[in-house]
């Protein structure tokens, strides 16, 4: 039950962050919980997966603001906001792929 919990928080404050409406303080403070959330998942295959779709999500959405920030052109007040959402963006994305190399790396580990 743990983990249905901490998976249903996992992607709400994933949801959270893809808005892109937050402050710097509160991005801050979701990426605090989601790796909060991120370390209550079991050691398991099956959270590995889970935990690698979420970063191939994330992925997808970094390159939809990347997409999205390359169309402003440069010097311009819309770029640099959209650089800023790009960078703190990245920094969810640095998490989530950074805990699934801690998570594969310990799985794998265990294994041998």
């Amino acid at each position: 039950m743990d983990q249905i919990v901490a998976r249903n928080k996992i992607d709400h404050y994933l949801n959270l962050l893809y808005g892109g409406y937050t402050s710097a303080d509160d991005r801050v403070a979701i990426n605090q919980m989601l790796v909060a959330e991120l370390d209550k998942l079991d050691l398991g295959m099956v959270d590995l997966e889970y935990a690698e779709s979420r970063a191939v999500a994330c992925r997808r959405r970094f390159d939809q603001i990347s997409h999205w920030r390359n169309g402003f052109a440069d010097g311009t007040i819309e770029r640099v906001q959209a650089d800023k959402v790009a960078a703190q963006f990245e920094s969810t994305l640095q998490i989530v792929d950074t805990f699934c190399g801690q998570m594969r790396g310990r799985i794998y580990a265990r294994a041998s």
